[in-house]
């Protein structure tokens, strides 16, 4: 029996995916899995050390780890029409957004490198401040920040929390690539594993996944323990923007927004040049 490390978030998409893995309730031949829940801004900087065999990761991250670790097909979160936010108390419009202060929920998420794109800026260009995702809206309310870019269940409940949408970086991000969806996350899996063993992860993960599709009630429920009180109405939408058809594989549309998100990255200098992207089919 081998043990692989599965480094995942302690948010209710990924406690959703992995729901049918996490209670057995899907064969593993041969394989066994050892659970870690961190944050993601946690599991970008494991994966720079390659400490994980498989692990969730933000797409942007994944330009810093290619070298060593390969995409696998099922896992993704695509915002299909919708993505990351920039809210604020007041409508502002581009060149005002670039004039005010931002709170960003990490330097390595994918949502940072989306916002380097609009801005068709560097970071180090922007008057930022960098803010756990779950204190962003305070950080705009208390005035540390004008601006909030928001991740997660924040792009459902911000207009409760009394803010308006500068811009939608998923529904820019579509309209300027041909309707492709904002790649943000994924699951890879590290190359020193031979291809063979790549693709039976790859099968068990999927299955997983599919296994929590077939029995949506059962895998929310299972959900709602990292759902951060958001409750089983609003866990349940948020689960069905990020766990989708995208997920059990983003295929060649997937891929190609991938590349270009990390090719626009690269030419705008925001990441490095890196090897081929490595896809596990």
């Amino acid at each position: 029996m081998l043990t692989l490390t599965l480094g995942h978030s302690p948010d209710p998409d990924d406690a959703f995916m992995f729901y049918g893995l996490a209670r057995d309730l899907i064969p593993t031949p041969g394989l066994r899995f050892e659970h870690i829940l961190q944050d993601i801004q946690t599991l970008n900087e494991r994966a720079t050390r390659g400490e994980l065999d498989i692990s969730a990761i933000s797409i942007h991250a994944y330009a810093h780890v290619c070298d060593q670790y390969a995409l696998l097909p099922s896992g993704a979160s695509m915002g299909d029409g919708y993505g990351p936010m920039l809210v604020s108390k007041h409508p502002y419009t581009r060149d005002e957004v670039l004039r005010r202060r931002i709170a960003i929920p990490g330097r390595m998420t994918s949502a940072f490198l989306a916002l380097q794109l609009w801005a068709g800026r560097l970071g180090a260009e922007l008057d930022l401040v960098v803010v756990p995702f779950d204190e962003i809206f305070q950080a705009v309310k208390s005035g540390v920040a004008d601006i909030g870019l928001i991740i997660h269940e924040g792009q459902l409940t911000y207009a409760n929390e009394g803010f308006v949408v500068c811009e939608d970086l998923g529904v820019w991000w579509g309209r300027e690539n041909d309707g492709l969806p904002l790649p943000l996350g994924g699951n890879v899996i590290h190359k020193r594993h031979e291809p063979l063993l790549r693709k039976r992860v790859s099968d068990v993960l999927t299955s997983s996944i599919q296994y929590s599709l077939d029995h949506r009630p059962e895998a929310v429920a299972h959900s709602l323990q990292w759902a951060r009180d958001m409750g089983h109405d609003l866990a349940d939408r948020f689960v069905g923007m990020y766990v989708n058809h995208w997920t059990l594989d983003y295929g060649e549309r997937g891929r190609e927004s991938i590349r270009r998100f990390l090719a626009r990255g690269q030419a705008l200098g925001a990441i490095p040049k890196a090897p081929p992207l490595e896809f596990v089919v």
